[in-house]
This record gives structure tokens, sequence and C-alpha cells, in this order.
């Protein structure tokens, strides 16, 4: 199957500069063709822009109805993915399609999401969408835990610090927060990963469905601490920006019974976390506006 990845995910996958992602991106044409074949698909498009850690492609399948097939390279765990949707079974998540391993999904509305609605609404349904995904974890093993992904996140921070003497006082406060946060969870539930406005989808079912997440096994703060600094672009350019956000952690912290001092906590946490790794890439606007917001907290 002849076509051209998005750029999206071609230069994301860039960035990351990972042999086996590099390879499965030269062979993606190859890849999508065996799983359609498979699974007995006509393909209608390549969702784009997509985004930076899959192909999305719309899809029909053999009795017609519509479906959405998910590829993604082994780096972004599309595994943990399957077993973290298999947990929750259409539950505040997307529904999974089918009996094997293929992320083969309903087709909710890739053109809206709750970042489309006005921001305190947004909030609010996005919110009430992640408490629904917050559950006991599986018996089994399959996703890794708070402690262990920020583990591999604390070293990549140290290690840039390193190089990059400005961000080393915001890194070594995030890097104190998590010291003491892991020190006692006070629950231990499935938590989505990476939710934010535009993981919230418009479905048929339900009017909001949660799609791509990177499953994790840790307490309910670190989830929605990425929620808080959605549209960081609005809120760094506000005047009242610091106020703001010290507003939306109280706001979310009480919405959803978390404690207030864990949230903005992880948050500092992610915010130093996901700046500190867009200046290692190159992306230095993303880098600032992600360090100056942290500076906040």
């Amino acid at each position: 199957m002849s076509f051209e990845p998005p750029k999206r995910l071609v230069n994301a996958l860039g960035e990351v500069r990972d042999e086996g992602a590099s390879a499965w991106l030269a062979r993606l044409p190859e890849i999508l063709q065996e799983a359609v074949e498979r699974l007995e698909l006509t393909v209608e498009r390549v969702h784009v822009p997509g985004g930076r850690s899959s192909l999305v492609v719309l899809v029909r399948r053999a009795d017609g109805s519509p479906a959405v097939l998910k590829l993604a390279p082994e780096r972004y765990r599309p595994e943990a993915e399957h077993a973290a949707l298999t947990h929750w079974n259409g539950f505040g998540a997307v529904q999974l399609l089918g009996d094997g391993g293929d992320l083969l999904l309903e087709r909710l509305h890739p053109e809206v999401s709750v970042r489309s609605l006005p921001e305190a609404k947004a909030l609010l349904e996005a919110a009430g969408t992640l408490r629904r995904l917050w559950v006991d974890p599986p018996s089994w093993r399959s996703c890794e835990t708070v402690a262990d992904r920020t583990g591999r996140q604390a070293e990549a921070m140290r290690a840039t610090a390193a190089a990059e003497p400005d961000v080393v006082p915001l890194v070594d406060a995030a890097l104190t927060a998590r010291e003491e946060l892991l020190v006692a969870p006070p629950e231990v539930r499935l938590l989505h990963g990476t939710f934010r406005q535009s993981k919230v989808l418009a479905g048929e079912r339900t009017p909001w469905l949660a799609v791509g997440p990177d499953p994790v096994v840790g307490e309910c703060a670190f989830d929605l601490a990425r929620l808080v600094r959605d549209r960081v672009e609005d809120l760094i350019a506000s005047p009242s920006g610091a106020a703001t956000t010290r507003r939306r952690v109280k706001r979310l912290a009480e919405s959803l019974d978390v404690d207030q001092e864990r949230l903005r906590g992880w948050t500092l946490f992610r915010a130093v976390e996901s700046g500190v790794r867009a200046l290692r890439v190159g992306r230095g606007r993303d880098a600032e506006l992600l360090l100056e917001f942290a500076g906040w907290l």
C-alpha cells in the first residue's frame, strides 16, 4: 500500500532517535497492508494530522461498519494500550473491536474533542471522563507503575540538567517532589497516563470517550496532573495565568477528591519533565512555555 505517513508522525519519531521506531516507519506501508488484509478491512483514509506516536486510519469492516485502525511502534507500548482498553471494556474509553491483539477501535469523531468546548466546560467534561477510568488495575502485570515510569524520566532529567544549568533549580524541585510523593501513595488505580482535553473525543454511545492511553498504575493525582496544564499557551499569555493555574489545581482537586498538594507536586514534576524533554529534542518554544508554567507551582 503506497501512502505518505503524516508529517506530524514522521517528525515526532525523528525526535526520539530510536532505531526500532525508524525501522517501523520505513515498513509502515507494508505493516498497514498486512493489517488490512488480516482484518478484512477497507481503507477510507489516513487521519491527518494524526498523532505523534501512531498511525490512525479510518476503515470499514467486512460488514461495512465504520472503525479505526491504530498502528504504533513497540516503543509506544501498543500491547499495554490494548490491555487497558480491554480492561475498561468501553467504560469511559473507546471500545476495542474484535478478539485479536490489533488496535481496531470503534469510530468516534476525531475532529470533535473536548478541547473544542469553552475552557470551563472542557475541564468539567474531561474531568468527568477521567474519573470513570480510575478503576482497580488488572490482576495481571501489563502496565508499568508510576514509580517505574517517573524513575526513567528522572534519569533523563538529570542528564539534561547536567548540560543545561539554567534548568537545575526546577529539575531539583521536581525530583524532590517525586521522592516525597512516592513514599505513601493514597491509592493504586489503572490510569490513562497521558490524559488531556484532546484525548477525549465525541462518540455515539456516550457523549465523550477517552482515546490514546499510555496506561500506568498508580495514584489518581498523577493522571490528573497532565490535565492541569491544558491550554498552557493561553495560560502563559494571560496576565493572570499564575493565579488561574493555582485556582485550577484547587478546583480539579476538589472536584475529583484528590489531595491538592499531591496534585500540585505531580503537576510540577510532569511539567518539568515535559519541558526538559522538549529542550532535549530542540523544541525550544515548548520548553520555554512548560518551564515557565512549572515555575508558577
